[in-house]
């Protein structure tokens, strides 16, 4: 033991960690599965020429997919073997291009035109049962080459008490998927509002209209590269200008 006082600790110098997406299957303790880069997002929103006033104007992200999930898919059963998401898959088999297990959650992606053939399968298979969809939502990736504009649909079965989710995409250039209203009646407020927000064209639609825009408006405005425009807002004595004429505190 030695009475000599101990200088001042060299500070050891940490390596820099590089962050994850917080969407990135390690971020969310699923390590193992593979990603794809599909673009980048710049500011919090992605929004560009209209004065960031979020304080995120600097932030610099990867915009990834989860990769294609394997056998077994789970959630296992009590003895092991092969869960219901395993049960699903067997019952569609060659007509899904991939599923994805992102959250604890399972969707299968397919092909547009095996669409109506699956929505229906889902329904039917006394096995899978899928009596109820809850929704469908449009997403825009202009980043994703060749499937910039994917449809994504929420089934339920309450036979099972189940739930997935079937994705589809098109193209910009050909933004058709076939309506499955005569599938799921429930679909159609949905597809008009879809259409409506990202203009994807769902064939066979029996009143494919304007749902929450009026009749004439220009473009789909949920679009990422519909232009961040507006009208002025009027109170009592003030008025809000559109985002696009918003001051810039940067």
């Amino acid at each position: 033991m030695t009475d000599e006082k101990q200088g001042p600790e060299k500070a050891v110098e940490q390596p820099a960690v590089e962050q994850s997406p917080e969407n990135a299957p390690e971020a969310l303790g699923e390590p193992g599965l593979e990603v794809r880069a599909v673009g980048e997002r710049q500011g919090m929103f992605g929004v560009k020429g209209s004065g960031d006033t979020s304080g995120y104007g600097g932030l610099v992200a990867p915009i990834v997919f989860p990769g294609a999930a394997q056998r077994p898919f789970g959630p296992s059963t009590g003895s092991g073997g092969p869960g219901w998401f395993d049960t699903v898959a067997d019952k569609l088999d060659a007509l899904v291009e991939q599923v994805v297990i992102h959250r604890g959650e399972i969707t299968f992606h397919v092909r547009r035109a095996d669409l109506v053939t699956v929505m229906s399968l889902l329904r039917d298979d006394p096995a899978l049962r899928f009596e109820f969809l809850s929704g469908v939502s449009g997403v825009h990736y202009p980043g994703d080459a060749g499937r910039e504009l994917h449809a994504v649909y929420h089934l339920a079965s309450y036979t099972w008490n189940r739930r997935i989710r079937v994705e589809t995409s098109a193209p910009d250039g050909d933004p058709h998927v076939p309506s499955v209203v005569a599938v799921y009646p429930a679909a159609d407020w949905h597809e008009r509002e879809t259409w409506d927000m990202y203009g994807i064209q769902f064939d066979g639609h029996p009143a494919l209209t304007r749902i929450l825009m009026p009749d004439d408006w220009p473009g789909h405005p949920q679009r990422k590269d519909y232009p961040l425009g507006g009208i002025p807002v009027e109170y009592k004595g003030a008025t809000v200008p559109p985002p696009d004429q918003r001051r810039s505190y940067s």
